[in-house]
């Protein structure tokens, strides 16, 4: 099996449109790599969050 597997599901939705979804899955060893474990709890952001105009463009 390869480190990492995607899956795309094609079908339609109830109203008849066009219904995608992708499926990412990642082996254990391959997140043991990034230093990241399957038991590891949702990770939360370590430092302050960056300022609220890190995201604005210059325009």
């Amino acid at each position: 099996m390869e480190d990492v597997r995607i899956d795309l599901m094609r079908g339609q939705g109830p109203d008849g449109k066009p219904n995608c979804t992708v499926v990412v899955r990642l082996r254990a060893d391959a997140l043991r790599r990034l230093g990241l474990h399957p038991d590891q709890p949702t990770s939360v952001p370590a430092d302050p969050l960056p300022p609220k105009w890190w995201g604005l463009r210059a325009r």
